[in-house]
C-alpha cells in the first residue's frame, strides 16, 4: 500500500494543497485530476524526492511500511512514466532496457531478461534497434518496460497517455494497468482526461487551486 498522510505543498509560501490524505492499495490505480497549476505533477515529484527546493513540504509518505520522506530518490523504489518516453537516443532499445537492471546481473542473464521483456511487449527481435526508428506506441512500451525492469514497489504515471492517438492511447493504457495489477503495484495516475480515470477504475482525487 502507498499511503500519504497530511501532505501539504507550498511554493514561495503559497499553498498548492493542504493536509492531503490518500491510500492506494496494491494493484489499484488512483487518479489525480484538477486544473493546470493545482500541484498534480508537483505531488508526484514530491513522492519521488525530486521536488525543487523552492517548494515547502510537510507530511508523511509510507510505502509498504517504509517511510520515504527522508530517503534519496534511488532508494524510494518508485517507478514513474512521463508524457515523454525519455529513451536515451544514443542507446539501442535493448541498451535502454538494460539501464534499468542491477549492475550485478551478468551479461547473458541481462540479455535473457531483456529479450524476455521485449517479447512481453510484442517487440521481439528489436534489441539492436535505434529508438528513433520506433513508432510512438512502440517507444511508449519500451519506456514502460524499462520502468518495470527496475522492480519498483509503486508506479507513478504523469500523463503518459496524453501524446498518443486515441487508438494507441487505449491499448497502451490497458497495457499499463494490466501490468500494475499483475505486479500488484499501487499506482497513482495524473491526467486531465476523464476517460483515463474511468478506465483506471479506482478512486479519483480532485485537486483544486487554493
Amino acid at each position: 500500500m502507498l499511503k500519504l498522510e497530511n501532505i501539504s505543498l507550498k511554493i514561495d509560501g503559497n499553498p498548492l494543497f493542504s493536509r492531503l490524505n490518500l491510500e492506494v492499495n496494491a494493484g489499484q490505480v488512483t487518479t489525480v485530476m484538477g486544473p493546470s497549476g493545482c500541484g498534480k505533477s508537483s505531488l508526484l515529484a514530491y513522492l519521488c524526492g525530486t521536488l525543487p527546493s523552492v517548494f515547502q513540504t510537510s507530511g508523511k509518505i509510507i510505502l509498504h511500511d517504509r517511510t520515504l520522506d527522508n530517503l534519496p530518490p534511488h532508494e524510494r523504489k518508485l517507478g514513474i512514466l512521463f508524457q515523454d518516453d525519455l529513451l536515451f537516443p544514443h542507446l539501442s532499445v535493448g541498451e535502454n532496457l538494460a539501464f534499468a537492471l542491477l549492475p550485478k546481473i551478468r551479461h547473458q542473464e541481462r540479455r535473457d531478461k531483456i529479450e524476455q521483456a521485449l517479447e512481453e511487449i510484442e517487440l521481439s527481435g528489436m534489441y539492436e534497434r535505434d529508438p528513433a526508428s520506433l513508432s510512438g506506441g512502440q517507444r511508449a512500451r519500451v519506456a514502460l518496460m524499462r520502468t518495470l525492469l527496475a522492480q519498483p514497489e509503486a508506479l507513478l504515471l504523469d500523463g503518459p497517455f496524453s501524446k498518443l492517438d486515441q487508438e494507441l492511447r487505449g491499448r497502451f493504457r490497458n497495457l499499463v494497468f494490466a501490468h500494475a495489477e499483475k505486479k500488484q503495484l499501487p499506482t497513482l495516475l495524473v491526467t486531465h482526461d476523464p476517460i483515463d480515470a474511468e478506465a483506471a477504475g479506482g478512486d479519483i482525487l480532485a485537486l483544486n487551486r487554493l
